[in-house]
């Protein structure tokens, strides 16, 4: 009687798309825009306003984190969808708000780009009335976009569900080997 060796194959086993790590790594940076946000638009919660005006760094800031928030809400919206399909209100969603974002820091910057008010060569940088209003506009426009995104539907098609895999094959698929033992 010959004992059968467990073998191992070269050849990976199929890898389930796992998006707790995308769904972590969205939430993570979104609350990390969101603490840069607060940090540049209201400085004195952490003791932190020096100056009377809004100034570049501060809109740097905010507009840094207003970035974070985009790039996060993006991944962790994304890992709400199965693999390799989303519907298409959540892509024009997702264009929404990154159009948004880009309406918000151009409106942030536009003195410091040349389209506001006042030219930056002749006095400092002001941020009034219009550039405030355009950077509001710009997060509604994020929030809406954020909101198409969500997966309102219950079921998807069968394609794309994933299948729910045991802690065993994870660790198996995240090694890169197939163990099967053969019986003679």
């Amino acid at each position: 009687m010959t004992e059968s060796v467990p073998s191992q194959s070269l050849t990976p086993t199929p890898r389930l798309i796992n998006n707790t790590v995308s769904r972590r790594f969205g939430v993570i940076t979104t609350a990390l825009g969101l603490l840069l946000f607060v940090l540049g638009a209201v400085p004195q919660l952490f003791g932190l306003d020096n100056s009377i005006a809004i100034g570049f760094v501060q809109i740097g800031v905010f507009t840094l984190g207003l970035l974070l928030i985009c790039i996060g809400g993006s991944f962790a919206l994304n890992s709400l969808w199965p693999r390799h399909w989303r519907s298409i209100p959540a892509d024009i969603g997702l264009r929404v708000a990154w159009s948004g974002w880009v309406m918000s820091a151009v409106a942030a910057m536009a003195d410091i780009i040349g389209l506001g008010t006042r030219p930056l060569a002749t006095s400092y940088i002001f941020y009034g009335f219009w550039q405030a209003r355009g950077v509001m506009l710009g997060e509604i426009l994020i929030f809406i976009g954020f909101f198409m995104m969500i997966p309102f539907q219950k079921e998807f098609p069968p394609e794309y569900v994933e299948e729910q895999s045991t802690a065993e094959e994870d660790s198996q698929a995240d090694r890169g080997i197939s163990i099967s033992i053969e019986e003679e």
